[in-house]
This record gives C-alpha cells, sequence and structure tokens, in this order.
C-alpha cells in the first residue's frame, strides 16, 4: 500500500478546503471594523503603517550607512 493514495488525498484535500475556510474566518475576525460614517482608517493600521515605514527607512540608512564605511 502506498503513502499517496486516493483515500489520503481525498482527506488531505478535505483537511485544506475546511483549513482555509477556518482561517479565513479566523482573520475577518481578527480585522476591526471600520466605521462606515467617517471612514476612516483604524489606529491600529496607521500604527503599523508608521512602523513599517519608519522600520524600512532604518534599514535603509543602516545599509547606507555600512557601504560608506567600507569604502
Amino acid at each position: 500500500m502506498g503513502v499517496v493514495n486516493r483515500r489520503n488525498a481525498v482527506l488531505g484535500w478535505t483537511v485544506w478546503k475546511v483549513g482555509k475556510r477556518v482561517a479565513k474566518r479566523k482573520a475577518k475576525a481578527a480585522v476591526p471594523n471600520v466605521d462606515p460614517e467617517t471612514k476612516r482608517p483604524n489606529k491600529s493600521l496607521v500604527a503599523s503603517l508608521v512602523g513599517a515605514v519608519a522600520g524600512a527607512f532604518w534599514f535603509v540608512r543602516r545599509r547606507k550607512g555600512d557601504e560608506e564605511q567600507q569604502s
């Protein structure tokens, strides 16, 4: 009996489909609702974006400083 057979393939496919559905449901539940009246983004989204931009800026400056020191 092989490891990959029809029964295991169907079982794996089913687990994958159900797992994706559960993951999507959890992801939707984790995102805070945006107030439709004000149309303003939530504070956690703004904070995440500011942090990501600051991290990218810090990374680029650090890399540029390393290149100047090596020359």
